[in-house]
């Protein structure tokens, strides 16, 4: 049987452009916010193209002893290049780049998920203390 696990790719975001970083501190004070900016393509720069590019990273969090994650947000990237003359003629491109805030009380794993267009989706976690 299929699991989504098996479609998912992960590797170091040093090495592989198309592996979410996330950048945030490991630990936090409890009340505090957590800075969290999520990029693919950080160490090696991924393609921006019409033809090649990131589409969307979903961030999510999931609480030490819980079941189910949230949703801490999706982050569409629509500036590939295309426009009305053409694939790549356009002068505007988006970084796929995104920073979010938020608070738990809990300490967990921030996990991420990126999707290339063409090499599918990909997956990088970090885990987060809360004292």
């Amino acid at each position: 049987m299929f699991q989504m696990n098996d479609a998912v790719q992960t590797a170091d975001w040093k090495k592989e452009k198309h592996a979410p970083a996330l950048d945030m501190p490991g630990k936090i004070k409890k009340g505090d916010a957590v800075k969290l900016t999520v990029t693919v393509g950080k160490e090696i720069a991924h393609p921006n193209t019409t033809e090649h590019h990131i589409a969307w990273i979903d961030v999510y969090f999931r609480p030490e002893g819980e079941k189910f994650s949230c949703h801490i947000g999706r982050y569409e990237f629509q500036a590939h290049g295309g426009s009305a003359q053409g694939p790549n003629t356009s002068t505007m491109y988006t970084h796929p780049e995104s920073t979010v805030n938020f608070k738990t009380e809990k300490s967990g794993t921030v996990f991420a998920l990126s999707y290339c267009n063409i090499h599918g989706l990909w997956m990088n976690s970090m885990d987060l203390t809360v004292s």
